[in-house]
Order: structure tokens, then sequence, then C-alpha cells
């Protein structure tokens, strides 16, 4: 059965604990990183806990990813993205993998800041992965063998400067700023019944109480276990490190087909080309994201079994 896991300030100190409706059970012993805490602590263990007495209302939830884990995400991983994105779903035969800083990661109701000159920032809800153990070499992760490396999932939500993103062509600068990486609320730790819930998950996104985004985990091109197989073989990972595994469509950003994109390349200057992408971003000015924006972030099963907890996050100018 899962859990969800909270990290909270209370009282001037940081802690660990289990939550249960609105009580939160406090985990023994001082753990200063995610990957510490999952080292130490056991699923089982912890769901034999008993209930807690401390109220979730008199603590500040802190992100349950610390800031020393790798961050590492999946681009372009939804169907309906990949077309809205100008790119075939069909014909996609790799991961898209780029890293955001770790510095940006903040707790689920931070207020977002959008930097000075940054004109079309942008949302992405997405299902993160939390890394459960050590891995040093290549291994293969399938679906019967996946909860020995992944030990449970966030919310994330990957917010994006476009203007400086894809002009640049610089992903992790256009995705790195301070505030951009909210994660949480919650860590659900994953007991070996929950593993199908991974591929019928409900992901939404809202803009002031409208709907952008919504779509299911079962729309993903490619799954936890065969981009856990793929990243194995490149990098190292410890245990506690975030994975987030692509937004779905809905996004501010409008893309070119590709049709019209061959044609830029063969009729524009590199410089011609910017300029045609942002005046393209101005049409749609009013989906991206200004000061006084709210934006709610929420990834559950449709039976409540499965519940990562929502996100809000007021948009604030760069003082």
């Amino acid at each position: 059965m899962s859990i969800n896991i909270v990290r909270f300030e209370y009282q001037g100190a940081t802690g660990w604990g289990v939550l249960r409706g609105d009580r939160i059970a406090k985990v023994e012993g001082g753990y200063p990183t995610t990957g510490d805490f999952l080292r130490q602590n056991s699923v089982e263990a912890l769901t034999a806990m008993a209930a807690g007495n401390l109220d979730v209302s008199l603590v500040k939830l802190l992100s349950p990813v610390t800031r020393n884990q790798q961050f590492v995400c999946q681009g372009a991983n939804y169907r309906q993205h990949m077309i809205e994105s100008g790119m075939d779903p069909d014909a996609k035969h790799f991961n898209m993998i780029f890293t955001k800083a770790s510095g940006c990661i903040v707790e689920a109701s931070s207020d977002l800041i959008r930097p000075k000159g940054v004109r079309f920032l942008d949302y992405e809800v997405e299902l993160g992965l939390i890394v459960k153990c050590d891995i040093s070499g290549p291994v293969k992760v399938t679906d019967a063998n996946l909860l020995d490396y992944v030990a449970g999932l966030v919310v994330v939500n990957d917010y994006s400067a476009r203007d400086v993103q894809i002009p640049q062509m610089q992903f992790y600068k256009g995705k790195s700023f301070r505030t951009f990486g909210p994660v949480g609320p919650y860590l659900c730790l994953l007991g070996a019944e929950d593993i199908g819930y991974l591929k019928k998950l409900d992901l939404s996104l809202k803009v002031n109480g409208q709907v952008r985004q919504a779509d299911s985990t079962s729309n993903m091109v490619y799954g936890p276990a065969e981009t856990l197989t793929e990243l194995s073989g490149i990098q190292d990972f410890s245990a506690g490190d975030l994975i987030a595994t692509g937004t779905p469509h809905g996004c501010a950003l409008a893309v070119p087909s590709p049709a019209k994109q061959r044609i830029a390349a063969a009729l524009l200057s590199p410089v011609a080309r910017v300029k045609a992408f942002l005046k393209g971003q101005e049409q749609r000015a009013a989906y991206y994201l200004k000061a006084g924006d709210v934006v709610e972030t929420e990834i559950r099963s449709a039976d409540g079994v499965i519940n990562l907890g929502k996100q809000r996050n007021l948009v604030v100018e760069q003082s």
C-alpha cells in the first residue's frame, strides 16, 4: 500500500513524517537529504508506524526532494504534447533528456518568481520518479522489478522561460531559474500492489481556475522502466534523485509544424527564425504566465488510492 511522506519545518527544526489524513507521525532521526531518508527507512517500517498527532496545519511543508539530488528530465514524452510541438510520436526512437539545476527546487506552495526580461513564462505539470537506490552501472529495468529502482512519486512543475530556452537553445538555462522547480507536497512511496497505477494516473494543471493541461500517464511515449534502463547506461544515480517524466499537451508554447520549420530553415537566417518564433509567441501572450496568476497542479488516480497532493504557485515579478 502506498504511503505519503512529508518533509517539514516545525518550531525551527526540519523533520520527516508519515502523513495520514491531516496528521503527521514524525520519523525519528535526522535525515539531511532525501537519499539519507530512503536508505534508512523502508516502506514496510513506515507503514507500520502508529498514527501521528502533529497537525499538518502547524507545519511548513518543504520539498521532499532536497537540493543535493540530481534533477533529470524527459522532454516531449506525451503523445499529444509531441504533436502540438511539431513532432511525430510514432517516429520517436529515443528519449529526449535534459537537466534542471537542483537549486531551482522549492516547496509545492512556493511563489513562482518571473525573472526580469522574461516574457514567455510557461508551465508543465509532470510526474516525478524518485530513485530508490544508488545505480553505478547499466541495469535492465522492467515493470516486474521497477520497485527495486523507484521508491515513489512526486508532483513536479517544470516551469520554463521559453524566450530563453528556444531562441538560445538552452534547456538548462531556460528551465533553471530560481523557483522554477516546485516539488511535492508529498513523496508517495509505492508498495508492490501499486505498480499498475503508474500507467493510469491523472495529471491536471489550472491557471486561475481554468484547466490548461489534463492527461493520463497511459499516454507516455517512454515509461519509467524504459527510461531508467536507458539512463543507467549513461550515468550514475543516487538514492533520492529526481526524474521528471515529461508533460502533457496544453502548454502555452506554440511550435510551427515540421513543414513550416523546414521552410523557415531553408529561407530564413537564424536571426530571422528567432524573430519569427518570438512573433508567434506574442500571438499567444494571453496563455503565458504573468504576475498575479495562480497555477495549481495535481496528480492522482481516479479512485484516490494514489494522491500526490496539490501544488499552488502565485506568480510574482522579480524584485
